[in-house]
């Protein structure tokens, strides 16, 4: 082999080495950074709550928080106040979902209004609220004034 000959194959292998490296690289992931990490990847059946027949399930998705300061910050740890969710029901029956959304804080004082009492703690951990939907626990928190104006029949 002559001297051109093995500067041609070095370049074709430096050239299949780099060809190699951006096939492995998504174009999301280089110019984004999409991955999701360990800590950050969140299992979707937390998200879920069901009925107590296990016919429906709800999912809700936090649209709107107030800017309000948390009380007893240093008690309670970082809070948001949630003013709107949309709440997502599936009826596991019929596959049929359906999707509202829910002025919580408007709800709350036409409860208050009607009733005289208001059952609502819009106050979710800020840990609770996994890429915009909140942790099935807290679901009952939210809609329940909501259900006690018949509102949200879950």
């Amino acid at each position: 082999m002559s001297s051109i000959d093995m500067s041609e194959e070095n370049t074709n292998t430096e050239s299949s080495e780099n060809n190699s490296e951006s096939l492995l690289e998504t174009v999301s992931d280089a110019k984004v950074n999409s991955r999701t990490s360990f800590e950050e990847f969140t299992d979707e059946r937390m998200l879920i709550s069901s009925d107590a027949f296990g016919k429906k399930q709800m999912k809700i998705k936090v649209l709107e928080v107030s800017d309000e300061n948390p009380v007893l910050k240093w008690k309670f740890g970082d809070r948001v106040k949630v003013t709107k969710i949309m709440v997502t029901i599936k009826h596991l029956t019929t596959q049929q979902v359906e999707e509202g959304e829910f002025d919580i804080e408007s709800i709350e004082r036409e409860l208050a209004e009607k009733r005289h009492y208001s059952s609502t703690n819009r106050w979710i951990p800020v840990e609770d609220i996994k890429n915009g939907y909140v942790v099935g626990s807290k679901h009952t928190r939210l809609i329940s004034d909501a259900s006690a104006l018949d509102y949200i029949l879950f």
